[in-house]
């Protein structure tokens, strides 16, 4: 530890810190612009002047290592004219438009020139004037108000692994740009605007539609992935106006992905708000509650227990995947499932499906073996926490799937599925590495869960797992990358097929031979009914007019995420919370209720009648899901089992990933006219590049 003087309080700081953050632990603001915790240091804006003994000059406290014995001073006349000259020197091209400027009310600049600046301006020369950049339909460019503190140079650089972005020219002719101004091709290139402290970056959909002081702040939880990032959620009204991030080390830091943050418009478009049934002629037209619930009576009156079948989508909340199953099991039903891509975990146990090593465990490993995962695609963040780990340890990271770039080195091994099986019998470079690891981990993706032979990969990914000996006392290195936000939850719930049930895939074939009567369809918009057979009955319960409401007999209108109080719990199995930020539109109501709702109107009443009746219920079925903001610790148990691997289904390459595109991966995203832009704007890139 470093002992060090701050305005007469004597502090110590751990060896390496900078006499900025020993100021800080001292309790005292040092005001800044180029300087960001999570950033190398810059040291150009000069705004963090402080006075040292035996130092003739001011020094840059961000820059400056702390050292034994050092005597800082913040609040002396010579720091406070220092600091009101750089002001004055901030100020001299700045356009000062604050009035037009969406920055303004939450801008560093104007809080810091009101703070330590000067009371009047001697600048009377012309001001120069820098024209606006392209960097996509995310960000929009003011390229005038730049100050140059290049936060968000480093950030591309540095966390979104990008560096797209850069400075040319020098002095006054020095501009930051993408240098070939195409849109900046990171998905998480929004953060990019929170980091600018003066406005140079805004959010381009976000532009002149609120001001800061006119919004209501709601603490929550992100479901475009299964990191769950910590958000908040700023809304007017009954509108969700935009989406930032909270500061949670343990999961997202302070960043998060470009669909989390800019997807929010469409909970306004092609939103479900009241019921629809089929008529005679095979049109949906509007209904009222009665009228679908007598429908639905009637054809569940007509279905056997075991003709009757339930699947959950990927943005379900756990409480209503919870009242559909105790719905299920009043009917008598096995059929459920919560896994609507096909995948083959959740029954063998806790270990198997989640990131056992934890999101934060990812700082501490020092080998990574990825299967069949685009961890990229699939949750944007995790993959910029990969990269800070190459970039402080070079951890190095082995990947079997399609070619990708994950803007780190990989050493890719082929998408061969049939490699993992040599690597278990004949060993390689990547088992070397893992044996010889501290803390290795294997993350398998989506990819490698939704094969035909997913079993059979499983069981030689746990021999993999033994062979070099990756659970140890203190560390799990097995992990599942989940996609969806409802997964994990449904997995801890069980909504899975009972004894004698089948999976999503096998009910869907059971509509297509008639076996499967009636489907009650929670949310799940990416499975295809076109070829049910006619006699069957679809229920449709969600909040998007999406694909599975346009296969449904009865459409149900759901509240959408941001509408209810929800239970999610994340890919490490964290439990957390999302809180409602506005109420549903029209007749939509919050999925559980309109569950227990319909279990009266068919005689299978639910035993609550309001939220915390539920998860009381749930709690007590469940004593995980009452655990909130902790990972669940889970052992390794048997993965899969064997298959000969001689067999067809093994020749197929693994693949990249979802294989959908990463703006577009729900009914919220497809839904959204901004990420519709970005899908165009970056296919323009890919054909410019081709071109080149």
């Amino acid at each position: 530890m470093i002992t060090l003087t701050i305005d007469g309080i004597e502090v110590e700081v751990e060896e390496g810190a900078s006499v900025l953050q020993a100021c800080e632990a001292a309790g005292k603001e040092v005001p800044r612009f180029c300087y960001h915790e999570r950033l190398s240091i810059a040291g150009n804006c000069r705004m963090c002047l402080v006075e040292m003994e035996r130092s003739p000059k001011p020094v840059a406290s961000c820059a400056m290592p702390a050292g034994n014995g050092m005597v800082i001073k913040t609040d002396t006349p010579m720091v406070k004219k220092a600091r009101e000259g750089v002001m004055e020197f901030m100020l001299i091209n700045h356009p000062l438009d604050c009035p037009i400027c969406d920055q303004g009310g939450e801008c560093d600049l104007q809080d810091q020139a009101m703070g330590y600046g000067a009371a009047e301006s001697r600048y009377q020369e012309p001001k120069r004037a820098v024209e606006n950049k392209e960097m996509g339909p995310l960000i929009s460019t003011i390229m005038t108000r730049c100050i140059h503190c290049t936060r968000c140079v480093r950030f591309a650089t540095e966390v979104a692994g990008v560096p797209q972005l850069g400075a040319i020219g020098r002095g006054e002719s020095m501009e930051i740009t993408t240098y070939l101004e195409k849109a900046l091709a990171s998905e998480l290139s929004g953060n990019v605007v929170d980091l600018c402290p003066v406005g140079a970056l805004t959010s381009r959909p976000y532009a002149f539609q609120a001001r800061s002081w006119e919004l209501s702040h709601t603490s929550s939880i992100d479901v475009m992935d299964a990191l769950g990032s910590h958000i908040r959620v700023d809304s007017r009204g009954n509108q969700v106006m935009r989406v930032l991030p909270r500061n949670n080390d343990d999961i997202n830091e302070e960043w998060i992905s470009d669909k989390t943050r800019h997807a929010i418009d469409g909970l306004r478009t092609q939103r479900l708000d009241r019921p629809y049934l089929r008529n005679a002629k095979g049109r949906l037209e509007e209904a009222s509650w009665d009228e679908v619930f007598t429908a639905i009576k009637k054809a569940l009156g007509k279905a056997k227990p075991e003709e009757i079948a339930a699947i959950a989508g990927d943005l379900c909340d756990a409480e209503s995947m919870f009242a559909l199953s105790q719905l299920m099991d009043n009917l008598g039903s096995p059929h459920k499932d919560c896994r609507q891509d096909g995948s083959v975990l959740g029954q063998q146990g806790e270990g198997s499906y989640l990131f056992n090593s934890s999101i934060a465990g990812i700082d501490e490993t020092d080998v990574i073996f990825l299967i069949g995962a685009n961890p990229r695609h699939e949750a944007a963040v995790l993959n910029a926490r990969i990269r800070q780990n190459y970039i402080n340890r070079d951890v190095k990271v082995f990947r079997l799937g399609a070619e990708v770039d994950l803007t780190y080195p990989v050493t890719e091994l082929g998408d061969d599925a049939r490699l993992l099986e040599t690597l278990v019998q004949k060993g390689g470079p990547v088992v070397t590495a893992l044996k010889r690891a501290k803390r290795p981990m294997i993350i398998v993706g989506q990819a490698a869960l939704r094969r035909k032979d997913s079993m059979g990969l499983l069981d030689l990914v746990g021999q993999l797992a033994k062979q070099v000996d990756l659970v140890k006392k203190d560390w799990n290195g097995f992990n599942v990358l989940h996609t969806a936000a409802a997964r994990v939850a449904g997995l801890m719930l069980g909504f899975l097929p009972g004894k004698g049930g089948k999976s999503t895939t096998d009910i869907i074939s059971g509509l297509e031979k008639g076996n499967i009567k009636v489907l009650y369809n929670l949310g799940a918009d990416d499975i295809d009914l076109s070829h049910r057979e006619n006699k069957s009955f679809v229920i449709y319960q969600g909040s998007h007019g999406d694909r599975g409401a346009a296969q449904a007999d009865v459409v149900l209108p759901g509240a959408a995420w941001s509408e209810k109080d929800g239970i999610y719990a994340n890919t490490e199995g964290r439990v957390q919370y999302a809180q409602r930020v506005t109420f549903p539109p029209g007749d939509a109501r919050e999925d559980w209720a309109i569950i227990r709702a319909l279990s009266a109107a068919i005689g299978q009443t639910l035993g609550y009648d309001d939220l915390s009746g539920l998860r009381q219920a749930m709690m007590a079925a469940i004593p995980a899901l009452g655990v909130t903001d902790q990972p669940q610790s889970a052992k390794l148990g048997k993965l899969g089992r064997r298959q000969a691997m001689s067999a067809s289904p093994m020749r197929h390459a693994i693949g990249a990933g979802s294989g959908v595109s990463f703006y577009m991966t729900c009914p919220i995203s497809r839904a959204s006219v901004t990420m519709a832009e970005c899908v165009k704007a970056f296919e323009i890139n890919d054909k410019a590049e081709a071109a080149e």
